[in-house]
């Protein structure tokens, strides 16, 4: 027999007790070996699986935590089964399921939160949907424009009720619940141009921002809340001032206009600026949700610094158009105090309309003026008064027209009468006199009395006699005929150009001519000295000569004399020879 199993008989299918005949015992022994161990790695692959399925089922029963249903107004931007909830980008659970409410106006979202948010679902966590938006001057939640939108957790630390349903915020808060610093209310007539999320300036810095409004006592004011952070929280002092620093402020002075703005996201955003004055440095600092004014300015802000202000009064008869409340009182071009208000009242002693001015003077405003009180106050106006302490009105710009008061003691002004009306001090008003509105009026006038309108007939009589002399015909010939003498003259001077051109060429010529002439002339003029002049014998003889034809002439006019008397003496002779 042959030792080899029959071809149509498995080795496997042989009983592992049993060996076929002639089967060697060391080869039945190797292959119960190999058996044995063939089966141990099957059986091991199925075991692990178990294993690690069993412990990834427990990890996550262990790590499951509650099943929660948040409300919003939308699901925009959530996915079930891929939107997640985060705190501090830490995966806190996931969306599972997003419904719609039964009233139809909400959206259900219903989330598994992991095991360890478990204590943090309490009634104070707030949850919002995170997504791109801008935001106080921001943009936040740029990384949703890759990872999709998600729920961001916003937990409190300590006490609470557990809770299992919860509303949505819509937009995320201003202000997270873990920033350190202190919130502040600020009371205000008026919201102007604050919103959600306006910062918070001190000395140019933002160090806080405004968290909201109250709502229920805005019939008479709004009331803001503006955190600051720490650690600018302890520059705030209750004699801090707060004001309103949104928007910009343009000013018309000596320097030209200027333009101030807090910063450039207050003037879009609005915001709020804070100081404490010198000696509001000692006083403590302010406790959470401690309450201020918030005024309108700084300049608003600067004048409440000065405690003490004095009410006065001034009625004025005429227009006061251009001044407001809000305007400032001078003192010598310094302001020293405010406008409460104008209006309107008859007097029925003047049977006539008032504009009553109500404005205040801070006496702390003038360095070392110790201002009295009560009766000392009184007698000390009515001297003022009865030395001339008058209330004007002058322009602060041509431009705008807007007014001020100025107040001062007038010299030469009549004395005045001490009135007072409870509190308030009567002042006298007086003609403005000096300002831009009163010296542009004057200006206009005196150009209002220049006869524009003879001057311009004068002037267009002028005109027309000289049109009529340039259009007079009789000049046109005039100008026609110098026109064609001009021509002839030019003419002249171009023949004469031509025509002595010779005689220029030989004018040298005849120069040196004259030359030799004169020369020539001036040797026979020494000559002629020479032979006939000074003690020459040709002057001798001829002055012998001169003396004799003298003597001659004598004799003749002699006989010339003889014959007259005696004519008959050319016949007879001398008849008197011998008488005397």
């Amino acid at each position: 027999m042959s030792d080899q199993p029959p071809d149509n008989v498995s080795p496997d299918t042989v009983s592992p007790g049993t060996a076929s005949p002639g089967t060697p015992p060391t080869a039945v022994v190797r292959s119960r070996i190999d058996r044995k161990r063939r089966l141990s790695l099957i059986w091991a692959i199925p075991i692990v699986t178990a294993l690690v399925g069993a412990w990834l089922a427990w990890s996550t029963l262990s790590e499951r935590g509650p099943l929660i249903t948040i409300s919003f107004q939308t699901a925009e931007g959530l996915t079930a089964g891929q939107s997640q909830i985060r705190h501090k980008d830490v995966v806190m659970g996931q969306v599972t399921k997003i419904s719609l409410a039964d009233d139809l106006q909400h959206v259900q979202v219903t989330v598994r939160m992991n095991r360890e948010a478990q204590s943090l679902l309490t009634d104070k966590a707030s949850f919002w949907v995170v997504k791109p938006r801008f935001f106080a001057g921001s943009i936040t939640g740029l990384q949703t424009l890759v990872s999709g939108a998600y729920i961001e957790f916003a937990p409190v630390a300590g006490g609470g009720e557990p809770q299992r349903q919860f509303t949505g915020l819509e937009e995320a808060p201003v202000l997270q619940t873990d920033v350190p610093g202190r919130t502040f209310l600020l009371h205000a007539p008026r919201l102007g141009s604050l919103s959600l999320g306006s910062p918070v300036f001190y000395r140019d810095l933002s160090v806080g921002q405004v968290l909201g409004w109250d709502v229920a006592d805005m019939a008479e004011s709004v009331t803001v809340h503006a955190f600051v952070r720490a650690p600018y929280d302890r520059y705030v002092h209750d004699d801090s001032r707060f004001w309103n620093a949104s928007g910009a402020s343009v000013q018309l002075g000596a320097n030209g206009v200027q333009l101030q703005i807090e910063s450039l996201r207050a003037l879009i955003l609005g915001g709020i600026a804070f100081e404490t004055p010198n000696g509001g440095k000692d006083s403590p600092v302010s406790g959470e949700e401690h309450q201020f004014p918030l005024y309108t300015s700084k300049e608003a802000a600067d004048s409440a610094s000065y405690t003490r202000s004095v009410p006065f009064l001034a009625n004025f008869t005429g227009s006061v158009s251009g001044l407001a409340p809000g305007a400032p009182v001078d003192l010598r071009g310094i302001k020293v105090g405010e406008v409460q208000s104008v209006g309107l009242r008859y007097d029925q002693q003047l049977d006539n309309i008032v504009v009553p001015v109500h404005f205040t003077v801070e006496p702390d405003r003038v360095a070392q003026l110790d201002l009295p009180y009560g009766g000392d106050l009184d007698r000390m106006m009515a001297d003022l008064m009865h030395r001339g302490l008058r209330v004007r009105m002058e322009s602060t710009s041509l431009i705008t027209g807007t007014m001020q008061l100025t107040i001062d003691v007038a010299p030469g002004s009549p004395p005045g009468k001490f009135v007072k009306d409870g509190d308030t001090y009567v002042i006298p008003t007086q003609e403005g006199g000096g300002d831009l509105v009163g010296s542009a009026a004057a200006l206009v006038a005196r150009l209002n009395a220049i006869p524009f309108e003879q001057i311009g007939q004068n002037l267009n009589q002028t005109l027309a006699g000289a049109s009529g002399v340039v259009n007079d015909p009789a000049l046109r010939q005039s100008i026609d005929s110098l026109r064609a003498t001009l021509a002839s003259a030019q003419t002249l001077v171009a023949n004469l150009d031509h025509g002595t051109a010779p005689l220029m060429q030989r004018l040298p010529a005849i120069a040196n001519g004259l030359e030799d002439a004169v020369h020539r002339t001036d040797k026979l003029v020494g000559s002629m000295q020479t032979g006939y002049g000074g003690d020459s014998p040709f002057n001798r003889d001829a002055e012998r000569l001169l003396v004799q034809l003298s003597d001659a002439a004598r004799s003749i006019r002699v006989l010339a004399d003889l014959l007259a008397r005696h004519p008959e003496a050319l016949i007879r002779g001398r008849t008197d020879q011998g008488s005397p």
